[in-house]
């Protein structure tokens, strides 16, 4: 089950909250370093992350699922926040460059339907990046954690899922590495804290970062042997 988007906008008030952005968005950044004249989707609850894009990109939007709600983005500013079912997106076919999905698949009521929908509005040459819970780590399992709630994925299962939906993995980074905990000192050190769980533990990341990019033929499929021509 998804939370609330007003639930969702509590948690990036909190101290913890505000950690978990910073070492998510050091990430996103690293993979997309430039979105200069692009036009980005957001889909799920990934408003802490858009900001931080809004500088540089042509147009910037939120879409959030009919599920979860929607709050009013950016706040002192002409709104960028739509609610849409996830299986109807009110955009045109190849409209974005880039779509960053953040709190989107794991509350997700049906993933195939939502991700047809991500490829449709998804340029060609566009790229998708997708934030997931990570199901080996203790993010996914504390429900002060938004990304305790809703299904997890391993990184097997994540890439299955967007190969099934004509997506090609093209980029893995990991984030998260700290404990989900509201120790002062650890939320002071949460750049420490993914260095050494880069190197110490990084199967224990709390969320998987994927870069995918739109692939235009659906894989063949093998003949079965009822359809093989019988003596």
């Amino acid at each position: 089950m998804q939370l609330a988007a007003a639930d969702l906008a509590d948690f990036y008030e909190t101290p913890l909250g505000q950690m978990a952005r910073r070492m998510i968005f050091r990430r996103l950044r690293q993979i997309w370093p430039h979105v200069r004249g692009q036009r980005i989707l957001g889909f799920g609850f990934a408003v802490p992350y858009l900001r931080g894009f809004m500088a540089d990109a042509e147009r910037v939007v939120a879409c959030m699922p009919a599920q979860t709600g929607v709050i009013a983005w950016p706040p002192g500013a002409a709104r960028l926040a739509a609610l849409a079912p996830e299986d109807a997106l009110p955009f045109p076919d190849a409209m974005f460059d880039r779509i960053l999905i953040v709190h989107g698949l794991e509350g997700a009521e049906a993933l195939r339907p939502l991700l047809r929908q991500i490829w449709r509005v998804l340029a060609p040459e566009g790229r998708l990046l997708v934030v997931a819970p990570n199901r080996a780590s203790l993010w996914a399992q504390v429900e002060r954690s938004p990304f305790g709630h809703g299904r997890p994925f391993s990184r097997g299962e994540l890439e299955a899922t967007l190969r099934a939906a004509l997506f090609v993995p093209e980029c893995w980074e990991r984030a998260l590495f700290a404990p989900p905990l509201l120790a002062r000192a650890l939320l002071r050190n949460g750049t420490g804290w993914e260095r050494v769980g880069a190197r110490c533990w990084p199967g224990l990341a709390g969320v998987h970062l994927v870069e995918a990019s739109k692939s235009l033929y659906a894989p063949a499929l093998a003949a079965s042997s009822a359809a093989r021509p019988q003596r």
